[in-house]
Parts: C-alpha cells; sequence; structure tokens
C-alpha cells in the first residue's frame, strides 16, 4: 500500500470485487424469492449457493477493515503534511522578523556611514583652508615674522601664545582628519555589511516561504483527494454493508418462511361441524385483535436528550482583568475563516500565497491579536508564544481560562505547530485549519499535546 507524502496512490485495494456483488446478488434473490414465491416456501438455498453468500459476507466485511485503514493511514498522512508546513510558515514568519530588524540595523548604518563622509569632507575642508593660510603668508611657521613686528614686550608675549595656539591647532586638525578617515571607512563597512546580511536574511525568509508554500499546497492537496476518496470509500462501504445486511435479512426471512411451512405442514386438518358456525374456526370468525389497533411503536424509547454544551465558560477569570479581555477579543472574531499566516495584534489580515485573497486569522494571529487587546505582547508564532512564557508552564490538570495551549509534532519546542486559547470548563478557541473557521472546540489531550503557558504582563 502506497501511503507517501504526496497523499495519492493510497486507494490499494480498490472497490468491493465485481464478483463479490454479483455472488450476494445472486444469493439474496434466490432467498428472496424462496420467501416471495408461493409454493417455494420450504425451498432451501443449496451447499454452493450458502457458500457463495459466506464468502460474499466475509468479502464485505474485509473492505470495510480494509477502507477503516486507508482513511486511518491518509488522514494521518494529510495532518502530518499540515503540521510540516505550519513548522516551515513559523520558520518564515522568524526570519521574516530578523530581516525587519537587519534592515533597520542597515539603514542606521548607512546614515552612520553619511554622517562620517560629512564630517570627513568638514575636516578636509578645514585642512585644505589652513593650507591656504600658510601659503598666503609665504610659510607654514610664521612665527618669526609675527614676533620681529610686535610693538613692545607685551605685544610679544601675547603673539607668542597666539603662534602657540595655532601650531596645536595645526596638529588637532591633521589627527582629526585622520581620525575622520578611519570613522567613514569603519561605517562604510558596517553598512555593506548590514546591507549584505539583510539581503541573506531577504533570501532565507524568501526560501522559508516557499517551502511553506509548498508544504501547505500539499497538505490541502492531500487533504483534497482524501474528501474524494472518502466519498467514493463511504458508498463502497455503505453498498458492502448494506448487501451485506440484505444477505443476513435474506437468511433470516427464509429461515423464518421454511419454519412457518414446516409448523403448517405438521398440523392436522381443521374439523368441520354445521352447529359451529359462530364458533372462531368459522372461515368469517374474527381475529383476537381488532383491525385498526396497534401497539404504540417508540414508547419504550425515550426521548432523547439533544443539545450541548454551550460556548467556553469562562468562570475563574475576574471581570475586567487581562485574562477576561483576552478571552472577549477572541471570542468577539468567531466565526471569521481560517487564513495562513494571517492576522496579528491589530486584528485579521490577508494572508499569505495561497490564502492571500481570505481575511482572517491563523492560529497564532488570533491568540497574539487576544492579548494585544489585554495590551500583553506574547509573540507572533505559536513557539515564539510558548518560548515567552516557558517559566510559567502549566500542567494540564491545573489549566485557567486565558492559558495558552500547545501541540507539536515532536519532544523540542520547535516542532510545535499549533496554539489555542483554553477557556475553561473543558473548552477552548482556536483558529484550527484551511477551510475551517475560528470556533469554540473541546480540548484535546493526544500524543501531539505539548503544554501550556501562562501569559503575564
Amino acid at each position: 500500500m502506497d501511503s507517501g507524502a504526496g497523499g495519492r496512490h493510497i486507494h490499494a485495494r480498490g472497490p468491493v470485487p465485481r464478483w463479490v456483488l454479483r455472488a450476494v446478488g445472486a444469493a439474496i434473490a434466490t432467498l428472496v424469492a424462496a420467501v416471495a414465491v408461493p409454493g417455494m416456501a420450504a425451498a432451501a438455498p443449496t451447499g454452493a449457493e450458502v457458500v457463495d453468500a459466506r464468502a460474499a459476507r466475509d468479502a464485505a466485511a474485509a473492505q470495510v477493515g480494509a477502507i477503516g485503514a486507508q482513511l486511518a493511514q491518509a488522514e494521518a498522512a494529510s495532518a502530518a503534511a499540515h503540521q510540516t508546513a505550519q513548522i516551515a510558515l513559523q520558520e518564515y514568519e522568524e526570519r521574516q522578523a530578523g530581516l525587519q530588524t537587519a534592515r533597520a540595523e542597515a539603514d542606521v548604518a548607512a546614515a552612520a556611514a553619511t554622517q562620517a563622509e560629512a564630517d570627513l569632507a568638514g575636516g578636509r575642508a578645514e585642512v585644505a583652508a589652513f593650507a591656504r593660510s600658510s601659503y598666503m603668508q609665504g610659510s607654514t611657521a610664521p612665527g618669526a615674522a609675527a614676533l620681529v613686528s610686535a610693538h613692545g614686550p607685551a605685544q610679544l608675549i601675547e603673539r607668542a601664545a597666539l603662534l602657540e595656539a595655532a601650531g596645536r591647532h595645526r596638529v588637532d586638525v591633521v589627527d582629526r582628519l585622520t581620525v575622520l578617515e578611519q570613522q567613514a571607512a569603519a561605517a562604510a563597512a558596517a553598512a555593506t555589511a548590514a546591507v549584505e546580511a539583510a539581503a541573506a536574511l531577504e533570501a532565507e525568509a524568501a526560501g522559508a516561504l516557499a517551502q511553506a508554500r509548498e508544504q501547505e499546497l500539499a497538505a490541502r492537496a492531500q487533504a483534497a483527494d482524501l474528501a474524494v476518496q472518502r466519498g467514493a470509500w463511504e458508498a463502497e462501504l455503505a453498498a458492502a454493508q448494506q448487501t451485506l445486511y440484505g444477505l443476513e435479512g435474506a437468511q433470516r426471512a427464509a429461515a423464518a418462511a421454511a419454519a412457518a411451512a414446516a409448523a403448517a405442514a405438521s398440523r392436522p386438518p381443521a374439523g368441520r361441524s354445521g352447529s359451529s358456525a359462530g364458533a372462531t374456526n368459522s372461515p368469517a370468525g374474527t381475529s383476537s385483535s381488532p383491525a385498526g389497533t396497534s401497539t404504540p411503536r417508540g414508547a419504550s424509547s425515550g426521548s432523547v436528550a439533544g443539545g450541548s454544551a454551550g460556548p467556553g465558560t469562562t468562570a475563574g477569570a475576574p471581570s475586567g482583568s487581562a485574562v477576561q479581555t483576552a478571552i472577549a477579543a477572541a471570542q468577539s472574531q468567531r466565526g471569521l475563516p481560517y487564513s495562513w499566516g494571517g492576522g496579528g495584534s491589530s486584528g485579521p489580515t490577508a494572508g499569505l500565497d495561497p490564502d492571500q485573497h481570505i481575511v482572517g486569522f491563523d492560529c497564532s494571529g488570533l491568540t497574539e491579536y487576544a492579548y494585544a487587546r489585554a495590551g500583553i505582547a506574547i509573540g507572533g508564532t505559536s513557539r515564539d508564544q510558548y518560548w515567552r512564557f516557558r517559566g510559567a508552564t502549566v500542567a494540564a490538570d491545573r489549566l485557567q481560562p486565558g492559558d495558552l495551549v500547545f501541540w507539536a509534532s515532536g519532544p523540542e519546542y520547535t516542532s510545535i505547530y499549533h496554539v489555542a486559547l483554553y477557556l475553561g470548563g473543558g473548552q477552548m478557541i482556536e483558529a484550527p485549519q484551511s477551510g475551517d473557521l475560528v470556533k469554540v472546540s473541546s480540548m484535546r489531550f493526544g500524543a501531539d499535546y505539548f503544554g501550556a503557558v501562562r501569559p503575564t504582563g
């Protein structure tokens, strides 16, 4: 049996064999005719007919078992493909967040490089001005001429101090220019590295998105194939069961008819008496039960306990608390469609291809929105939401309204693929999967249940 990743060609056993249906049909026809046609009530099926009928019954039962196994395998393959797609989507979303950070760093580095270039240009202009001044004075050290032309000791002392400061300034100008050149080179290198890092992250994000999209499309194709296969299998299953039930009914009817015929044959003929015209043996005698009266059917069946529990209770969540606000926000989105990669802290959004035209939420988008309404940032992916509050994990028997509950395909938190918001009373609200809606569901504690955390502000 081929149950590969594509989810196709898993219907290995095929429909109920035609010889089985022909054999069952022949057996039923024979048995029904034996009951329905006068004079044949006592006729019993031949040994070959009984063998064929039993073979048909066994084949139908075997087909029922095969159909159930194939359905289980197909559903498991589809669920695994969807989980893989959800994990790949989170890889993309985390790389996308890293890309945004890298782009911001690249912008800062570019601005620093621009400022460093401007400072360097200013330093060069300052050096050029100093050179021009020195040239116009005829020397880069005009101190002697200044001292000789001084008018008295006081002016001489003043000019000497100014010349000393000018000498220090000349050295400072050159040193500052050297530093500015080094800073400009470093800023340019940092800007280049930041741009390259952003480009690399962008390429990684694009690759992760392409992989996630491919896996999500594969999961949806498997689900669509499963729906078609399920319809065909269920039709075959119904036919096999109907055939089997009909055969068994015909056998019982034939046995009952044969028993009735044998009982009638063993009774002595009724005696005749003229004085008993009004007795119950008279052909015109009345029956023991008047026509038109009958025992009411279904009297013992009672009424069916209908209805179901209402949507999740929020008992235990204090009025006006962050938990109550988060739950109310999530509940307000019930009925919106699932959108792959859709939704966030600001509300429902269009998702990623192939859900770019569907405005709604994916699982982590719904929980992020719910707690954002309460003023608590919990992160944008399900595994990020778990990691942020990993210090506040909650045991399964200690769940309270507002807890985040998670499912994973493996033992590590990086394998988390789904998150929901616990409501209390064994219920949760979630955005389950493609084709579904934001809805209240019963809490699931299966093999893939990973755990729960309690967000804090």
